[in-house]
C-alpha cells in the first residue's frame, strides 16, 4: 500500500502568536508545518524544503511579502495563500496579479484558513472540493465560510461558525461541553462552558424558527448538545 506523505506547509508570519495559532490548526489537520518570521528566511526555506503551500503574510520584515511572492512565482509553482491586515485592496490585487492563489484578511478564523488550504491542495491534486455540510434547512460551506438557513445567508461570528461547523459535521452526534471546548480550542483563549452555552443561545436565534422551542440544536440535559435535521415536516 502506498502511503501519502502529508504535505509540508511553510508559514511566514512575523506575529509569533498568530504564527503559532496557524501552525497548531494546520498540524491538527495533519499537515507538516515549518514557521519563519521574516521574508528572507521564507525564501531560503522555500528553496531548500520545497513546501506544497506557503501561508504568506504581506507585512514581513527583511523582505516584504509581495517581494517574496514575486520571487516564489518566478522560481516555482508552489501554492501561495496571502495574509494581510491592510484595509486597501491595492496590495491584494497586486499579490493576486503576481500569482498568489488565495488570500485572507486579518482578523480571520483559523478554521477558515485550514479549509482554504485544504481546498487549494485538493485542487492541485485534482480532487473534488469539500462538500457543503447539511442538517435539514441548515447549510454550512466550510470553504466559503458561509451559512444558509432556509435558503437565506446568515452571518455568524467566528466562534459561532466554529461551533456550528463541529455540530453539523456529525449530525445527531451528542457532544459534551468538554468535547466542544477541545474541538474549539484556538477560537477564544478564554473559552469556557459558559461561552459554549452563549454560542448555543446565539445559534438558536439564527437557525431556529422559534429559539424557545428548538427542533435542530438540542440540549441533552446534564451532557451537552447535538444538531439534528429536525422532525419530519419541521422548517
Amino acid at each position: 500500500m502506498i502511503r501519502r506523505v502529508n504535505p509540508l506547509i511553510l508559514v511566514a508570519e512575523d506575529d509569533e502568536n498568530q504564527a503559532e495559532l496557524v501552525r497548531r490548526y494546520l498540524e491538527q489537520d495533519h499537515h507538516r508545518v515549518v514557521v519563519v518570521h521574516d521574508g528572507r528566511e521564507a525564501l531560503d526555506v522555500a528553496r531548500t524544503r520545497h513546501p506544497a503551500l506557503v501561508v504568506l503574510d504581506l507585512m514581513l520584515p527583511g523582505l516584504g511579502g509581495l517581494d517574496v511572492c514575486r520571487a516564489l512565482r518566478a522560481e516555482s509553482d508552489v501554492l501561495v495563500m496571502m495574509l494581510t491586515a491592510r484595509s486597501t485592496e491595492d496590495d491584494l490585487l497586486l499579490g493576486l496579479g503576481l500569482g498568489a492563489d488565495d488570500y485572507l484578511t486579518k482578523p480571520f478564523s483559523p478554521r477558515e484558513l485550514v479549509a482554504r488550504v485544504r481546498t487549494l491542495l485538493r485542487r492541485q491534486r485534482g480532487e473534488k472540493p469539500e462538500p457543503v455540510l447539511r442538517a435539514g434547512p441548515i447549510e454550512v460551506d466550510p470553504v466559503r465560510h458561509e451559512v444558509r438557513v432556509r435558503g437565506e445567508r446568515v452571518e455568524f461570528t467566528p466562534g459561532e461558525f466554529g461551533l456550528l461547523e463541529i455540530l453539523v459535521s456529525e449530525v445527531d452526534r451528542l457532544f459534551s461541553r468538554e468535547q466542544l471546548l477541545r474541538r474549539m480550542h484556538g477560537f477564544d483563549r478564554y473559552l469556557t462552558n459558559r461561552t459554549i452555552d452563549t454560542h448555543v443561545k446565539n445559534l438558536r436565534r439564527k437557525i431556529e424558527v422559534d429559539p424557545r422551542e428548538p427542533v435542530h440544536l438540542l440540549t441533552v440535559y446534564g451532557i451537552g448538545y447535538k444538531l439534528t435535521a429536525g422532525r419530519a415536516g419541521a422548517p
